[in-house]
């Protein structure tokens, strides 16, 4: 079957067609996505008119993109932005009538549960215990487990994208803005990171997301255009390197760098800072990073269930 996922994230309201059935995995057909960085235009916690008309708009372009490439189906669904909304049931109405879609809106831990899945399927059942990291644009996601379903899944409010937009709004970051904010970091990270760590050192740690992906671009990682079966990872100490680096460029100078878009630049330092407390934290030397994330593991899901 053909069938159209509807992301609405933070960053990137995205929408991918796949071909698809149980037992198989999702070939992607088509994409098509947009940089509409809905969490920019929550302002005093309620997301603006220009934010709302923004994500209309797209999603019913992504309904005739859907159509014309038939699909039986689109699975939509929202991430960090509409559900921190304090007028989220607004915009979820508005979107609603408008379109006749129906945004399901995910709570962190169902984020990192499905990303959890799609992960394991990507790498089988002979990967044994894996961690798993992704960082969004609003929320970092953690989970960890053996099976399927991960013993433990964590969401933080620490995605590239808030991070940025909360501490280092300012231009250029001085010295001090990456020290708070690194020390900020940490703090929620390590508060519950004991619930992750009894379960004892997984097999493999394991990365997703368009940060991760970028920033193992920048450390050497192999371009996209040579396909998903090429193993990417994302060493620790070349990312320790990077981090001065990348603070001291500006947002152009960074869109310049191997893997980065223009769109998220600004974020870089944020999301690199995150990646550095999580290896360092969870003593991880190299995360390996996978393809397959949060989208696939709603394409998996649903699948599962018919």
């Amino acid at each position: 079957m053909r069938l159209a996922v509807l992301d609405v994230g933070s960053n990137t309201v995205h929408l991918l067609v796949v071909d698809a059935h149980r037992g198989a995995a999702p070939l992607p057909a088509y994409s098509q996505k947009e940089a509409l960085r809905l969490a920019e235009h929550l302002v005093d916690g309620a997301m603006t008119e220009q934010g709302v008309t923004a994500l209309v708009g797209f999603v019913r372009q992504a309904l005739v993109a859907a159509e014309d490439k038939g699909c039986e189906s689109v699975l939509a669904f929202a991430t960090s932005a509409v559900r921190d909304a304090t007028n989220g049931d607004d915009v979820l109405r508005r979107v609603n009538d408008a379109t006749g879609v129906n945004l399901l809106v995910l709570p962190g831990g169902d984020e990192a549960r499905l990303t959890f899945l799609a992960v394991r399927r990507w790498f089988g059942w002979s990967a044994g215990r894996v961690t798993v990291f992704d960082i969004g644009g609003g929320s970092l996601e953690i989970a960890a487990g053996a099976d399927e379903s991960p013993e433990v899944a964590q969401s933080l409010p620490l995605g590239a994208g808030r991070l940025t937009r909360e501490w280092l709004s300012g231009g250029a970051p001085g010295e001090d803005d990456l020290k708070s904010l690194r020390k900020h970091i940490r703090t929620a990270i390590a508060h519950d990171a004991g619930d992750v760590l009894r379960g004892g050192r997984p097999d493999h740690h394991v990365a997703t997301s368009k940060t991760f992906r970028s920033l193992s671009r920048i450390c050497g990682a192999a371009p996209a255009a040579e396909g998903p079966f090429v193993r990417r990872s994302l060493p620790h100490d070349q990312l320790q390197e990077w981090i001065p680096k990348l603070a001291a460029m500006s947002s152009e100078e960074r869109a310049t760098l191997p893997g980065v878009s223009p769109a998220r630049a600004h974020q870089l330092v944020a999301g690199a800072l995150v990646a550095d407390a999580v290896m360092d934290l969870f003593e991880v030397d190299e995360l390996e990073v996978c393809p397959w994330a949060l989208r696939e593991g709603v394409i998996l899901e649903h699948l599962d269930k018919l």
